[in-house]
């Protein structure tokens, strides 16, 4: 099967999960700075909800130009990714609603911690299909960055029961590391 209809739903899905997180945005009640200032940790979860989710969307769109055809193997492992980022909207919302509470903010590293290690399982899943000599293998190499991204996340799960703030910061932190899509696949496809 080819990538394209893989391609189209995982777009399709992650647009959707982005317009259900706007759709939580609450409107201020009041004209003034007090109920606009009311809202700034919704609005923060949501910001960095976004950046998380439109990381996602870069790296897919780059991860999916290395692969020549998709098997069952790579369509569940999909799936799996676009079910964490399902509930990243629920998570945002919480710890928005609970800003700084230790709970919300660690179940939020967890539900950002889960699609880290499905994007992974999506990476090996397309490494096996394609091979131990893909474009894929050949750039992702000993991926430094994700395996520290996901030890970051569980840092700040354990952490947000010490200073939610010091949580908050690895979770900006990791976003900052990914906001440039994973140029090692682009480096590859433009030397192949």
């Amino acid at each position: 099967m080819g990538k394209d209809r893989l391609t189209a739903f995982s777009d399709g899905f992650i647009a959707i999960i982005i317009t259900i997180m706007v759709l939580e945005l609450k409107v201020p009640h009041g004209a003034d700075w007090a109920a606009l200032k009311s809202l700034a940790p919704g609005l923060v979860s949501y910001v960095l909800s976004f950046v998380y989710l439109a990381i996602y969307w870069n790296n897919h769109h780059h991860l999916l130009h290395t692969v020549t055809r998709v098997d069952g193997l790579i369509l569940w492992a999909n799936s799996h990714l676009l079910f964490w980022l399902s509930l990243i909207p629920a998570a945002t919302g919480w710890m928005g609603d609970n800003f700084l509470a230790p709970l919300p903010t660690a179940v939020y590293g967890g539900i950002l911690l889960m699609p880290a290690i499905a994007y992974y399982l999506l990476q090996m899943a397309i490494v096996h299909q394609q091979g131990e000599h893909s474009v894929l293998a050949s750039a992702l190499g000993s991926d430094v960055k994700g395996k520290v991204s996901m030890l970051l996340y569980a840092a700040a799960v354990v952490l947000a029961f010490v200073s939610p703030w010091i949580s908050i910061a690895i979770y900006a932190l990791v976003a900052v590391m990914w906001l440039i899509p994973d140029r090692r696949i682009e480096r590859v496809l433009r030397e192949g």
